[in-house]
């Protein structure tokens, strides 16, 4: 594989990530084939050290997923994260989808009960003292109170669990590359 193959690969699996740090790996690796050829390796050489160019976009993508979420936890970068992490092992996520697929579930199930509970106690906080319910309007009122504050508990206990949820979706995707890293890079022949 020539140069330009390698880096048109490369670039085009490292398309979605912000434009600076696209170029800085694309300069650092430029700067390989730079180095290998002053060194009098042949532009193929250089390539086949490096490895599959895709398999190493896909491995920067992850790390730098990761490495955005850990300095900014929002859901953009949450998703980066984890998107990273299944572009980089496709086959262990298959192992993983079914594991994740099944957390997802509860903690959207949890969300949404979180909802439902928060409009129950709103609807029972406005419209309870008015329908006479046994203990008076004041039962009423401290029962909405009481179901929208089980909403709130609800809803922080899913936004605790996401979290962590992406967390160990991240430390995956880091184990991953950590465990795969050594067969990636060349070897040195004695």
């Amino acid at each position: 594989m020539t140069r330009a193959e390698f880096m048109a690969r490369l670039k085009q699996g490292l398309v979605g990530l912000p434009m600076t740090t696209a170029a800085e790996i694309a300069s650092d690796y430029e700067s390989h084939f730079e180095d290998g050829v002053a060194a009098g390796r042949s532009e193929a050489e250089v390539a086949a050290a490096l490895g599959d160019p895709g398999r190493l976009a896909r491995e920067l993508r992850a790390e730098a997923g990761a490495r955005r979420w850990s300095q900014e936890q929002s859901a953009s970068s949450a998703a980066g994260a984890v998107l990273g992490t299944i572009g980089l092992g496709a086959l262990d996520i298959l192992v993983l989808l079914p594991f994740l697929s099944s957390v997802l579930g509860v903690l959207l199930a949890i969300l949404m009960s979180g909802i439902a509970v928060f409009v129950a106690g709103g609807f029972v906080l406005v419209s309870g003292p008015f329908f006479g319910p046994p203990g008076g309007a004041l039962a009423a009122i401290l029962l909405g109170i009481g179901l929208i504050g089980l909403s709130v508990f609800l809803i922080g206990i899913t936004a605790i669990l996401g979290k962590w949820l992406v967390d160990a979706v991240v430390w995956f995707a880091r184990l991953h590359y950590r465990v795969l890293k050594p067969a990636l890079e060349p070897q040195v022949q004695a």
